[in-house]
């Protein structure tokens, strides 16, 4: 095995570059739909290093069959670009692993309440600031640089690695799911999301969908006379508030996520309604994101909020003959969770103690990760580990460099435990 300081110089030789990659990788605009660019970019940078690359597009993989895909509306998949490079080791000597990062990014909002500028990768004290660079650029930085560091110490992993960069983790998790329906399998999977430098065991489950609401058209003058589809819909808004609630307090006998304050979040992300301001708005859209509850089956929970729903909307005069449509677009995920005890945790527990000194704390995330796909489906244990950061989805994202290096320290030295090395 390499030392401590055989790993230490390997990154420190690379750092500077590493920095400008991210930097790059930071600076492309890669929301939904516009991610090719990125994803060429990470493709040549890939061959570059002298991996095999598989580039192929969403529309070119059958996935809608599988258990986790999520239904999709309004995205092009002949545009969703997906990255795998393959590095195989002729005669494996240790256990293969899976490298995966995404580089799909939400949207920045008004660019004009950022203070740096939101693709442009400046940094300020040791933080590095845009949209994606914590979540997750930077971890995939670190994820590339691990292996560069092993190679500039004149080693490349003992069995085969598969380094993915993948799309659609903010909206569906398809991408990922692809990656598994194209055949792609290992011993673990190693997902370097922004957890804090904490190992990043669970997840909570999540579901979008949209409200479709109706309401009957009148001139404002005679208002009484039509209905109002968006403060309709603000009463559909509130019911499903107070089904957060009691989820809640159902959520509180469960033997990981209970001790947490109010893990089931409910958010109403994006309205639209009416054609006219004088005029009582006949249609509204909301689309929402919930936290299923953990161990309720994606069709149960379904049903519950499909109640919620339509309970509220007959107590309605107009809704109750005229009920909102429901539509199931995005994140369908399960809950996941590693449990302890496997030699994969064990592994990078030991990698994170060389590189600290300290025990590695644990991490659950009420939002979602792609590493349920592998976990809870394929029976490959995934688990997050990455940098620290701030603001994710916010204004001024920042992710801190030294968290960065640290996070490729890791990396590195878990490869070796896992994978085993071989001389160039």
């Amino acid at each position: 095995m390499l030392t401590a300081a055989q790993l230490d110089h390997a990154i420190a030789a690379n750092w500077d570059r590493q920095v400008e990659w991210l930097k790059t990788l930071t600076g492309f605009p890669s929301q939904r739909g516009l991610e090719g660019p990125c994803q060429d970019w990470i493709a040549g940078s890939f061959r570059e290093r002298g991996w095999s690359v598989d580039r192929y597009v969403l529309s070119d993989v059958a996935m809608a069959h599988l258990p986790g895909y999520s239904p999709v509306a309004d995205t092009d998949y002949d545009k969703a670009v997906q990255v795998v490079a393959s590095i195989r080791a002729p005669q494996p000597v240790g256990r293969s692993l899976i490298l995966q990062g995404h580089v799909d990014v939400v949207p920045v909002g008004p660019s004009d309440m950022w203070s740096q500028q939101p693709y442009g990768g400046e940094i300020v004290d040791g933080k590095l600031f845009g949209r994606g660079a914590c979540d997750m650029k930077s971890g995939v930085s670190a994820m590339v640089f691990a292996l560069d560091a092993l190679r500039t110490a004149g080693y490349l992993p003992g069995s085969d690695v598969y380094v993915q960069t993948v799309t659609e983790e903010e909206s569906t998790g398809n991408g990922a799911l692809s990656t598994l329906a194209r055949g792609y399998r290992a011993d673990a999977c190693f997902i370097p999301e922004p957890t804090g430098l904490h190992i990043g065991r669970g997840q909570i489950g999540v579901m979008w969908f949209r409200l479709s609401v109706k309401g009957m058209p009148a001139h404002v003058a005679e208002s009484e006379q039509g209905t109002n589809a968006i403060l309709s819909t603000y009463r559909l808004i509130e019911a499903l508030q107070q089904f957060t609630r009691d989820l809640n307090e159902r959520v509180k006998s469960h033997p990981w996520y209970s001790g947490l304050a109010s893990p089931i979040k409910f958010n109403p992300g994006k309205i639209r309604g009416g054609d006219w301001a004088s005029s009582t708005p006949a249609w509204c859209e909301l689309d929402c994101r919930i936290a299923v509850l953990p161990g309720t089956p994606l069709d149960a929970f379904r049903q519950e909020i499909l109640d919620v729903v339509m309970t509220a909307a007959a107590a309605d005069p107009f809704l109750a003959p005229n009920p909102p449509e429901v539509i199931w677009n995005g994140f369908q995920a399960d809950d996941y969770v590693l449990e302890p005890g496997s030699a994969f945790e064990a592994a990078v527990r030991a990698a994170h103690q060389a590189a600290t000194g300290e025990e590695a704390k644990d991490w659950l995330f009420t939002g979602v990760t792609d590493s349920r796909f592998y976990g809870r489906y394929y029976d490959i244990p995934s688990l997050c580990y990455g940098p620290s950061g701030q603001r994710m989805h916010g204004f001024d994202e920042y992710v801190e460099l030294d968290s960065v290096k640290q996070t490729t320290r890791v990396i590195a030295d878990f490869i070796q435990r896992w994978c085993g090395l071989r001389a160039i």
